[in-house]
């Protein structure tokens, strides 16, 4: 058996001179995980081979043998190094290696036998690993503008093969330039390991724009990224400005703060306030406050650095104010036909805007009262505005008068049988009416402006004299009407239809007459001229008809 086995490794070895051998195929294996190498990929058929055999390079030419597999036999290991309790061979012939370590970045290689022919398949293996995180380290405390500063080391730890880091500000990669950006990078080996440490180190000039910038490292093509982190940016103060609050408009009354903005980082402390020629300094703020400002605040204010106060800023502040006085004011009472004569008087900051009202209703111009009536009566409100202040002054005008009886008249009612009188009265106090016969009451108007008028309706059995008289606290008037009774008005009617027949008939007999005296002076005139004696037919004849019917009309 045994001179069987030699023969036969001396046939392998001879026929291994004339194999084929194909050409090296790279794979990567992760550190620390299974290694696995494929054999000959499938190329040749499981039930074709003999004798599947693998080995790998120790260097210098010199191979290390791990297992050998003969066809309908187990696995036998035939590695006496490391690789004894490390290596295995699946189904498939892939040699498995567990534990994968840099030491196993070498050449694997797989010798299949089948009928008459041995194969070579070299594998190169790579071994790489992840670095367990990135960390930016000695970060710099503060970045000063034009300032060539140590921003932070970012580094890699335990990686294979060494990591290339990037540096990024606000997303953006940064790339050394020589001047404002310095990047410099080492890579150490550990030496029990194989695993590389790569160190980037950033050097970065600030600008004033970089205040709030945060900045970060990342492993290129790997889903590696420190956190991000920001830095404070110092730098000198350059300009200043005063702040005013309230922004938009300062009332008396209001509180004013006044604070100094520098744009320096850190911001100073300490800053001076010239106020009207005042200096005050003030420690540990920006701000100071004016409380309860009146108008003579108005003017230039100032605010300046304690260490330098040539670097100032300078504010004119104006207080806005309002005074109004409105004479007369409160209850005002006058007669009916006074004048009433109103003094305005407005003190303000600015133009002014003044608008009237009555009895709440807008008015379109300033009232004026050279002669009062009792329409004038009513609640007046004076609005003055400046600005974003409103003062309002009113008064109560009551405009008063004796009662007067306006007109005094009658009328038929609509269904003839009464009689309707109509008294319309002015004064103020409301006057009060009253009649001197009883009648049935039928309605009384309200009081608009001094005005009233009251109703009665009444059927007089004679004729009589009716009073109306109206009465208030400032005097009293009277008006009479004749009325008749509606008998008396049949009798008057009868006598004027009586009256009328006469006038007719008279009339009738003076036409006659003129006829009698034209027609006896025509015959005259024939017998002086030898004229036939007989006027014009047709005169005669409209002479007649007008006598006939004016004889008619007296009949009727």
């Amino acid at each position: 058996m045994h001179l069987l086995s030699a023969g036969y490794a001396s046939a392998l070895l001879l026929i291994a001179l004339l194999s084929q051998v194909t050409s090296l195929e790279p794979i990567i294996g992760q550190y620390g995980e299974m290694l696995k190498i494929p054999c000959n990929s499938g190329a040749i058929k499981a039930e074709d081979i003999a004798i599947t055999k693998w080995k790998y390079d120790k260097g210098d030419g010199v191979p290390g043998y791990l297992l050998v597999k003969q066809k309908n036999q187990n696995v036998s290991i035939s590695a006496t190094d490391e690789y004894k309790v490390r290596v295995s061979m699946d189904k498939n012939s892939s040699l498995l290696i567990s534990a994968a370590k840099l030491s196993d970045q070498r050449t694997f290689t797989c010798m299949v036998v089948t009928g008459g022919d041995v194969f070579e398949y070299p594998v190169n293996v790579l071994i790489h690993k992840l670095p367990a995180k990135l960390e930016i380290s000695g970060e710099a405390e503060e970045l000063e503008i034009g300032r060539l500063t140590k921003l932070g080391n970012c580094v890699a730890k335990d990686a294979n093969p060494p990591a290339n880091i990037t540096w990024f500000k606000n997303n953006k990669p940064l790339e050394a330039d020589g001047k404002g950006i310095s990047i410099k990078v080492s890579v150490v080996v550990e030496s029990s390991t194989g695993l590389s440490t790569t160190t980037s180190t950033l050097e970065y000039s600030a600008m004033k724009e970089d205040t709030g910038a945060r900045f970060k490292c990342r492993a290129d093509g790997l889903p590696l990224e420190s956190s991000s982190m920001n830095f404070t940016i110092t730098y000198s103060t350059e300009n200043i400005m005063l702040e005013v609050s309230p922004q938009k408009e300062l009332k008396e009354g209001d509180n004013l703060t006044l604070k100094c903005v520098a744009d320096g980082n850190p911001a100073p402390t300490s800053f001076n306030f010239h106020l009207k020629g005042e200096l005050v300094t003030v420690e540990n703020t920006d701000t100071y406050t004016i409380a309860n400002v009146s108008r003579d605040a108005t003017g230039e204010y100032k605010c300046s650095l304690t260490d330098d106060t040539s670097m100032e800023a300078t504010r004119n502040i104006t207080v806005t104010y309002l005074d109004i006085n409105l004479s007369p004011s409160g209850n005002i009472v006058k007669r009916a036909g006074e004048a009433l004569n109103l003094s305005l008087q407005i003190d303000s900051s600015g133009k002014a805007e003044v608008s009237w009202t009555k009895n709440n209703a807008k008015l379109g111009k300033q009232p004026n009262f050279t002669k009062l009536g009792y329409s004038d009566s009513g609640r007046y409100e004076w609005t003055v505005t400046v600005g974003h202040i409103t003062r309002t002054a009113s008064f109560d005008l009551t405009v008063e008068g004796p009662a007067v009886v306006k007109s005094l008249f009658k009328n038929r009612s609509n269904d003839g049988q009464h009689k309707v009188l109509t008294c319309e009265a002015e004064g103020s106090p409301k006057p009060a009416v009253s009649w001197s016969i009883n009648g049935t009451v039928l309605g009384e108007s309200p009081f608009v402006n001094g005005k009233i008028t009251h109703k009665i309706k009444v059927v007089p059995s004679a004729n009589l004299t009716v009073h109306c008289t109206v009465t208030n606290s400032l005097g009293n008037d009277s008006r009479a009407i004749n009325v008749s009774s509606y008998q008396s008005e049949d009798s008057d009617q009868t006598r004027l239809v009586v009256g009328v027949i006469v006038g007719l008939l008279i009339a009738t007999l003076v036409i006659g007459l003129a006829y009698w005296v034209y027609s006896k002076k025509s015959k005259q005139g024939s017998w002086k001229t030898g004229e036939k004696e007989c006027g014009s037919s047709e005169e005669e004849k409209k002479l007649e008809e007008k006598v006939e019917e004016n004889s008619q009309k007296a009949e009727v």
